[in-house]
């Protein structure tokens, strides 16, 4: 798979990073150094890691960074739980964005099974014929 631009999480991904963005402008000046950023790199991270398994040579290697942004998903789900929970962007719909961040997960998980599928269904396939 060489273009990641086409795959479904990886549009996603890239709204994610969008609406993150429009949070972080949100947060108060005190937040600059400390969870802006965190909340950002997070959001980042995961269509940054769909793309960059998109080049790997085995489906096992790919299922690895799709893992990776998965993680990433459930950081940026625990940092902006924190923001809501602290009050810290009261304009924000966290709703829309917890929604569209389980969806993203709910996908990558799926794709992780299709590619531990696909790769088991090859090894089988690759098996010497027993008579």
């Amino acid at each position: 798979m060489n273009n990641y631009k086409d795959l479904k999480i990886w549009k996603k991904g890239m709204d994610v990073v969008q609406k993150t963005y429009q949070l972080a402008k949100q947060l108060d000046d005190k937040e600059k150094y400390t969870l802006r950023p965190q909340l950002i790199r997070s959001a980042i991270s995961i269509p940054s890691n769909i793309a960059e398994g998109t080049c790997r040579k085995s489906n096992k290697d790919f299922a690895r960074f799709l893992e990776i942004a998965l993680g990433s998903c459930f950081e940026l789900e625990t940092q902006l739980s924190i923001v809501q929970s602290n009050n810290l962007a009261p304009n924000i719909e966290f709703d829309k964005l917890f929604r569209l961040i389980q969806e993203i997960q709910k996908m990558i998980n799926s794709f992780i099974r299709k590619l531990i599928i696909a790769k088991e269904l090859e090894a089988k396939n690759q098996q010497p014929a027993t008579d």
